[in-house]
């Protein structure tokens, strides 16, 4: 514990939903759920106007839409969500070196290891700073807690939302944490708390009156001595700067269960490609392929397998994934499909597979008199097939690796989804049906936007980039 409040913690405010809202100036002050949107989708995050119709996280969508049915609901946009991000922990590394991301929306920082607080009225005034400079930067709001340890940080932020700083002086802890419920402390889950609730302990204080001995009776020795350090407000854990990745991974749930063969290899390969980006994306290769396969009886299956050194090549995870796949029997059908990889590094392996091929093709080659000897070196006559593709489209409409294309296919308009017109300009997708999809066009800093509907094939409309939500050279757009 330090004696001056100068570990910081930040929250954005509903964070994917307020960079929505601030997107898209139509669904300001309105009810917006960002998450998955067919019949077994899940709620990713909930705007607080959505959550006064008791709409949260983790929620499965088909019932927030009971309890919200004038909400709207958009697909994540997770490429926007990543670049808001890159800009809000720059602004927090600029005040240390010190800086522990938890998400893309949270992270301690210790204002102390940088120089800009020593105490409470440094720390005050470093944290209005931060949350003024966020503001001007993205156009959005954040919550942020200071305290002297990591824990009691955490939930002041949590006290202070949204939008809103709260500073815990340095011996009033208890007396703060005292009233509170005992799932307000990090590792209580419902589970626990619902142990700690038959035994009469609902809050923290009646936690930290149970006595050290008696919580390590309750739920065992490194629980219960934790929980009671914790109810004292004790937490001497430091701000870590470096957060090492354990692994990437990407899955996708199934409005209708899969049952075609060709359709779920199609899938998988989909889901390798994606993977392989985010990979490239946090600077790692892998060594291990990991293959999730949810079935229709809800039974979920993992296999997996280690290469011999680490990759990020996409043609190796979507080989090595299909591989996988064929040792699992999908006869009844698949909910949900996932790939990832484990076993992370800052380097890539030469591609010894690749080479293994190349090898073993030269030799079958020469075994059949494929090849002429050209001065003494072999030559192939003809080119050999590629082993893979090129990587997947990132255009969402695209088909999967390897399937037929279709002249006729309708595209998917999922809302929330940017799009350009050529007359009318930027804006989003608002719904799509019956051939028809219907579009709003407004965009960051400019005014709501008026609707229209076009044909799902109007050659006009294009998908496109998100625009940025401060500054847009298009409009001077000086956020929400």
């Amino acid at each position: 514990m330090r004696a001056a409040p100068t570990i910081l913690h930040l929250d954005m405010d509903a964070f994917y939903a307020s960079v929505e809202q601030a997107s898209k100036p139509s669904l300001r002050g309105k009810a917006v759920i960002v998450g998955g949107l067919g019949p077994r989708g899940v709620v990713a995050t909930a705007s607080y106007e959505a959550r006064r119709f008791g709409v949260h996280s983790a929620m499965p969508t088909a019932q927030a839409r009971r309890l919200c049915p004038n909400g709207a609901y958009l697909i994540p946009r997770f490429s926007l969500y990543r670049e808001v991000s890159d800009q809000v922990m720059a602004l927090l590394r600029a005040l240390s070196p010190l800086v522990e991301p938890l998400s893309l929306d949270e992270a301690f920082v210790d204002l102390e290891a940088g120089g800009v607080a020593f105490d409470s009225a440094s720390a005050l005034a470093t944290g209005e700073r931060l949350r003024a400079d966020i503001r001007g930067v993205t156009g959005l709001s954040g919550s942020v807690g200071l305290a002297g340890s990591k824990m009691l940080a955490k939930v002041a932020s949590e006290e202070a939302k949204p939008n809103g700083l709260l500073l815990i002086e340095p011996g009033t802890e208890r007396e703060l944490l005292a009233p509170m419920s005992v799932r307000t402390l990090p590792g209580v889950g419902p589970a626990t708390g619902e142990h700690l609730r038959r035994a009469g302990i609902t809050t923290v204080g009646e936690l930290a009156e149970a006595g050290e001995d008696e919580l390590v009776r309750m739920v065992g020795r490194a629980h219960g001595v934790g929980l009671y350090r914790m109810a004292l407000g004790l937490d001497d854990r430091p701000v870590v700067a470096e957060r090492d990745a354990k692994s990437v991974s990407v899955e996708d749930t199934f409005d209708v269960d899969l049952h075609d063969r060709v359709r779920i290899r199609g899938e998988v390969q989909r889901l390798a490609d994606r993977c392989v980006r985010r990979l490239r994306e946090s600077g790692h290769s892998g060594r291990t392929i990991v293959l999730k396969v949810r079935r229709y009886d809800f039974s979920t299956l993992t296999r997996s397998e280690t290469l011999r050194g680490p990759t990020d090549d996409p043609g190796v995870v979507r080989e090595a994934a299909a591989r996988l796949l064929e040792g699992v029997d999908t006869t009844g059908g698949v909910r949900l499909l996932g790939v990832g990889v484990t076993g992370l590094a800052d380097y890539t392996q030469e591609d010894l597979f690749a080479q293994a091929a190349e090898a073993e093709a030269a030799e079958a080659a020469e075994a059949v008199g494929v090849a002429v000897a050209v001065e003494g070196a072999a030559e192939p006559l003809g080119e050999a097939a590629p082993t893979a593709g090129p990587e997947a489209s990132l255009d969402p409409w695209s088909a999967a690796p390897g399937a037929e294309p279709e002249p006729a296919v309708e595209r998917r308009w999922m809302a929330g989804l940017d799009v350009l017109h050529s007359v009318y300009g930027p804006g989003w997708v608002q719904g799509s049906g019956v051939g028809r999809v219907t579009v709003r066009f407004e965009q960051p800093g400019s005014p709501p936007g008026r609707v229209r509907t076009f044909r799902v094939d109007d050659p006009e409309l294009e998908p496109s980039d998100p625009l940025p939500l401060v500054g847009s050279p298009e409009t001077g757009a000086t956020g929400a």
